[in-house]
């Protein structure tokens, strides 16, 4: 499953988070997301502390795991979403 990761960082803790993730490399980021995890992309609002991310797995306790490693300095919320194809696929059952 898919799921988009919108995330707020603690007003006081914005400096913090940003030295933390620009000293992470893809290796780094990599491992803080696990084996189970496949990373689809991720945007960030700098100025204002937030961001999306679109994550896969199908292991939820994985995805837990993750959003623990970041949740002291920021508020998440994990979302299921689908695809393009698999929104068209889900109307032409329903409506088709």
């Amino acid at each position: 499953m898919k799921f988009m990761v919108t995330y707020s960082i603690h007003p006081d803790k914005r400096h913090q988070a940003l030295q933390a993730f620009s000293q992470m490399t893809q290796t780094d980021d990599l491992a803080d997301l696990g084996e189970n995890i496949t990373f689809i992309g991720r945007w960030h609002n700098l100025g204002g502390g937030t961001g999306i991310a679109i994550l896969e797995t199908n292991n939820a306790q994985a995805l837990a795991r993750w959003a623990v490693n970041w949740n002291h300095i920021m508020d998440l919320d994990v979302q299921p979403v689908i695809d393009d194809a698999e929104a068209r696929a889900i109307g032409k059952q329903k409506c088709g």
